[in-house]
């Protein structure tokens, strides 16, 4: 393979912030990944992530929009939601109580991934979870 050849494929995909628009991330992610051994817990993510997009961001407002990109590779697959940012609200991994309504997303998502990664900029926040196959797993440095 030429050194600047990938065997990487990606995909994006931008929806209007409502929250209908949750469960066609998940399916765009499950069509994407339909057979691969990650596809449930990447269709996890995208739903936890995406519907933190539309409930504690702008993208949730009218005319908002979120985006998503999926990247998938032999070893990995990075799912990133990036939101219209304008909170300010960090998110962040609770552990809220049994009896708590909400507050588990971020929770969920870091038990799933290999890795998360948070990034704010001017233009809105993203949120990048790793998923690896086969033994490549690593201890979390979180």
């Amino acid at each position: 393979m030429h050194e600047y050849m990938s065997r990487a494929q990606v995909w994006g995909l931008s929806c209007p912030g409502r929250v209908e628009e949750v469960s066609r991330a998940r399916r765009w992610t499950r069509d994407i990944l339909r057979g691969s051994p990650m596809a449930d817990d990447a269709e996890t993510i995208v739903s936890e992530l995406s519907a933190n997009a539309v409930l504690h961001t702008a993208s949730g407002r009218d005319y908002g929009t979120f985006h998503l990109a999926l990247a998938l590779s032999p070893r990995v697959v990075a799912l990133s939601v990036t939101d219209a940012g304008t909170t300010d609200a960090v998110p962040k991994i609770g552990h809220p109580s049994e009896d708590a309504t909400h507050g588990r997303g971020l929770d969920i998502v870091n038990t799933l991934a290999h890795r998360l990664v948070i990034l704010d900029g001017s233009q809105g926040r993203t949120i990048t979870a790793e998923l690896f196959a086969g033994p490549h797993r690593t201890d979390r440095p979180w």
